[in-house]
């Protein structure tokens, strides 16, 4: 939804600076909330896979007090929580507030980030279902690696491009003459953007090699022995037939 409006916003204005389109703060008004609810929401997907967890390990299960559940998901969704926090208390009154009605165009650009967003979910839920083997994981992963670049990686480089185009100013400069709150706001997510697509980067390499490594040989042995129904592992027939 967010990469539709963005790309109705920035299609439609001429000015990259001085048109407007009514969608821009509607949406705004819409989405904001929705990062308040989304730290609740992992919140509670991280406590209840916890709580499976340790039910499968532990007879009877035990239950997790909270302040310990919420400890253990801030250390392992910091960096999430902490996008989510600015979003809501940096991004939306600049958005809305701070840049005084001017670059819609620019706002609609930013919303086309979420355009890479499905084939990060597909490919969660892929991963849960054990399908990281499959051909379709494998087209997800390329799209993603393909839409998260265009849109996160050079999504901020192109919006101070773009401004230099339309000031007619070298690219270098951009910075100097653009508001305060533009640029922490590209210096604090920009980076994050280039951490989120290194790991996926090393996500793919690693099933990449994983694959290669894997030989002929390995896989026709796994597929004899999954073939047996005598409940016996490749381990023992091997040592069965040397006794023999």
């Amino acid at each position: 939804m967010a990469s539709s409006a963005g790309c109705i916003i920035a299609s439609s204005c001429r000015d990259i600076i001085q048109d407007r389109h009514w969608l821009t703060d509607t949406y705004i008004l819409f989405a904001t909330p929705y990062f308040a609810y989304d730290i609740y929401a992992m919140f509670l997907c991280d406590w209840h896979k916890l709580q499976v967890k340790d039910h499968m390990e532990e007879e009877g299960g035990r239950i997790r007090s909270t302040r310990a559940a919420v400890v253990g998901y801030l250390r392992r969704e910091l960096l999430m929580v902490l996008h989510h926090i600015f979003m809501v208390a940096f991004c939306f009154p600049a958005s809305l507030l701070w840049r005084e009605g001017k670059g819609d165009y620019f706002q609609g650009l930013l919303f086309l980030a979420e355009l890479s967003t499905p084939s990060v979910c597909l490919g969660k839920v892929l991963i849960q279902y054990r399908k990281q083997h499959t051909l379709l994981h494998k087209v997800n992963g390329g799209l993603m690696l393909l839409t998260f670049f265009g849109c996160r990686v050079l999504l901020f480089p192109y919006l101070y491009y773009a401004y230099s185009r339309y000031a007619s100013i070298p690219l270098y400069s951009v910075p100097l003459v653009t508001p305060w709150q533009c640029n922490l706001g590209a210096a604090l997510l920009w980076p994050l953007q280039l951490y989120w697509f290194a790991l996926i980067c090393r996500g793919a390499l690693r099933l990449f090699i994983k694959g290669r490594s894997k030989s002929p040989q390995t896989t026709l042995k796994d597929e004899s022995c999954l073939k047996q129904n005598n409940g016996c592992t490749c381990h023992q027939e091997e040592g069965q037939t040397r006794r023999r």
